[in-house]
């Protein structure tokens, strides 16, 4: 492999170097139908404002406090800090997270993501995966997006360059051509097509799928294990809702995400909202892990958890 990449360094470095996020507080632990979440503004896990907005945590008799984040990264740091009881991030931060952060388990795979894509700029001279080649690619380091564009160039041989590019800088980046192409999830690669235009040019390849997943931390499994069974049947109706891509569904993710909703219908089927946790995603977190530690980005000595023992398969259904 030509290229040196570290994705997920940023990870380490946020989550090592970064003190409370005091913004957030602390986990309401007085009230144990009380669930503070940190969520991650992504259709991956629109199954949280859908429930917000449909009434679905009351019907199932637990309050919900949302903490909004742009990255998965940001909010485990704040579960690991006890200040969220779940927190929402794809595979690739978690796995990593997971390796610092023993007491934290993955209670749920909230849906499976195929619509990654690499958004260049035509005016780039990019219109295939090969005129990558020498290109710089923005994407925030240390998330699935950095990831999928790392196996993107791995699977088809191709020497380009990863820049950090913060998710919410990306239109800016990609428009203002400060890099020739992003890889980032969504919203953002939505807005950055849009925002391109013309000039967009989507790029797909390898094999990574994205998980969403959810985290909770060890006292949330402990003390409020109802409120979380509740948290997830709330879920489980608001994912009815999204697979049937009802309006009022479309209505809530639109409102969370600020996309509209045409592009919202347009985006909605590349996601897979079955509620699941199966015991094959401990080979998938542990081959990300394996591959971080390759990169360099997670210390080679830092021997990798059992990840089957970091499944908490009590809440949502092992799935097919």
């Amino acid at each position: 492999m030509k290229r040196l990449i570290r994705p997920l360094t940023a990870a380490v470095a946020l989550l090592a170097l970064l003190g409370p996020l005091t913004a957030c507080g602390t986990a309401d632990n007085s009230d144990p139908n009380t669930l503070t979440v940190g969520f991650v503004v992504d259709p991956s896990w629109a199954q949280i404002p859908v429930a917000q907005q449909a009434g679905y945590f009351a019907n199932h008799d637990v309050k919900v406090k949302v903490v909004n984040f742009s990255t998965g990264v940001e909010a485990l740091q704040a579960l690991a800090a006890h200040q969220l009881d779940i927190a929402t991030a794809a595979d690739v931060p978690a796995a990593a997270t997971l390796t610092r952060s023993p007491a934290l388990r993955i209670v749920g795979d909230g849906s499976r993501w195929q619509g990654s894509r690499i958004v260049a700029r035509r005016s780039a001279g990019i219109t295939s995966l090969d005129n990558l080649a020498g290109h710089s690619i923005g994407t925030p380091l240390g998330t699935s997006a950095a990831f999928f564009a790392s196996d993107v160039l791995s699977h088809n041989k191709i020497s380009a360059n990863l820049v950090q590019v913060a998710p919410s800088a990306t239109v800016t980046a990609a428009t203002q051509r400060n890099v020739d192409a992003v890889s980032i999830f969504q919203p953002y690669q939505a807005q950055v097509a849009e925002a391109l235009g013309d000039d967009a040019v989507q790029l797909t390849g390898g094999s990574y799928n994205q998980h969403s997943l959810y985290l909770a931390s060890d006292t949330a499994i402990s003390a409020k294990s109802a409120a979380l069974t509740a948290f997830f049947a709330a879920l489980n109706d608001a994912g009815a809702q999204l697979t049937a891509r009802s309006d009022a569904a479309v209505s809530a993710v639109s409102t969370a995400t600020q996309l509209s909703p045409d592009l919202i219908r347009k985006i909605l089927p590349e996601f897979d909202y079955a509620l699941q946790l199966r015991p094959d995603l401990a080979d998938t977190l542990g081959a990300l892990a394996s591959w971080a530690k390759e990169q360099g980005s997670v210390d080679r000595s830092t021997p990798l958890p059992d990840y089957r023992t970091l499944l908490a398969t009590t809440f949502v259904s092992h799935g097919n």
